[in-house]
């Protein structure tokens, strides 16, 4: 129930392909409303048909920010994001906001607030994924409980991406990764009417949306971006050089993969990757209302 007086803000999170865009298009179109980008690949440019970002043809029905407005060559993150976000919201009076995409970090950032990290650089992050690529997952977290003991806590598992990134913190600021969490800045959406939903289709309907969506990809215009982003030499540790997509496509431009392997690869990619999402929705916005489309 929408509380009078408030300005309304709609939350749809959920995984890759569970067709969020479309349901914030008709809701922007049928009641009105910004629809805001809350997926961190997206705000990329360069790839706009591998990302999934709207077409051209959605923008011109409804006003979207947050799409493609980063140049491939910036390490973006969440902090900026909620600071663009904080703009949004004073340049944009009273208008509802429709928040869609599947970074659930996004979310909870703009819900909760965020932990203002500083940057680490590349050099340290390739040089704690180099030192942990010879340890087993015990070792990898008693190496993090030696530097971080609570984040090793939070963690549990050794997962080489978080565990990666806190050891990089620790050792590029001295303070620990879990000091920065706990001492967060506040969110974006004090004194809004908040909606908040998890769009969450029967598995099945998924993988096929899925399979379908990167064929599609590949015909449609994949290709030429990712020769594209080639063609700008960027840095592989750059967030979008790890879109899905990107690296089976080079595989085949560079003759190493066949089309069908590399579209085969990218879609395996991507279920796992919505698997991920699916649990961390379920783990983190268990009270959030599910919905399947």
């Amino acid at each position: 129930m929408r509380v009078k007086g408030r300005r309304r803000a709609v939350l749809i999170a959920g995984p890759t392909a569970s067709g969020k865009s479309a349901l914030a298009l008709g809701l922007a179109k049928a009641q009105g409303g910004v629809i805001v980008n809350a997926d961190s690949m997206q705000v990329y440019d360069t790839l706009r048909v591998v990302t999934a970002r709207p077409g051209e043809n959605d923008m011109q029905q409804a006003q979207h920010v947050l799409y493609g407005n980063v140049p491939a060559a910036t390490r973006f993150s969440t902090g900026q994001w909620l600071e663009a976000v904080a703009g949004i919201v004073g340049g944009t009076e009273d208008e509802p906001l429709i928040f869609v995409g599947g970074t659930g970090l996004y979310f909870d950032a703009l819900l909760n607030g965020f932990a203002d990290i500083p940057e680490v650089s590349a050099a340290v992050t390739l040089q704690v994924q180099q030192e942990i690529q010879v340890l087993d997952g015990d070792q990898r977290l008693e190496l993090l409980r030696r530097e971080d003991p609570l984040a090793a806590e939070r963690l549990k598992v050794a997962d080489p991406q978080r565990l990666t990134r806190a050891l990089a913190v620790k050792r590029a600021t001295g303070r620990t990764l879990s000091s920065f969490q706990d001492d967060k800045h506040a969110g974006g959406l004090a004194g809004f009417d908040i909606e908040r939903m998890v769009l969450d289709p029967d598995r099945d309907v998924l993988r096929k949306r899925i399979a379908l969506r990167f064929e599609a990809m590949f015909a449609g215009g994949a290709v030429e971006e990712v020769e594209a982003l080639r063609r700008l030499d960027l840095d592989p540790s750059l967030p979008v050089m790890k879109a899905i997509g990107v690296r089976e496509i080079g595989d085949w431009l560079d003759g190493v993969a066949e089309r069908d392997e590399a579209i085969t690869l990218a879609t395996i990619a991507t279920h796992q990757y919505a698997k991920r999402q699916r649990t961390w929705f379920r783990n983190r916005f268990g009270d959030w209302p599910r919905r399947a489309i």
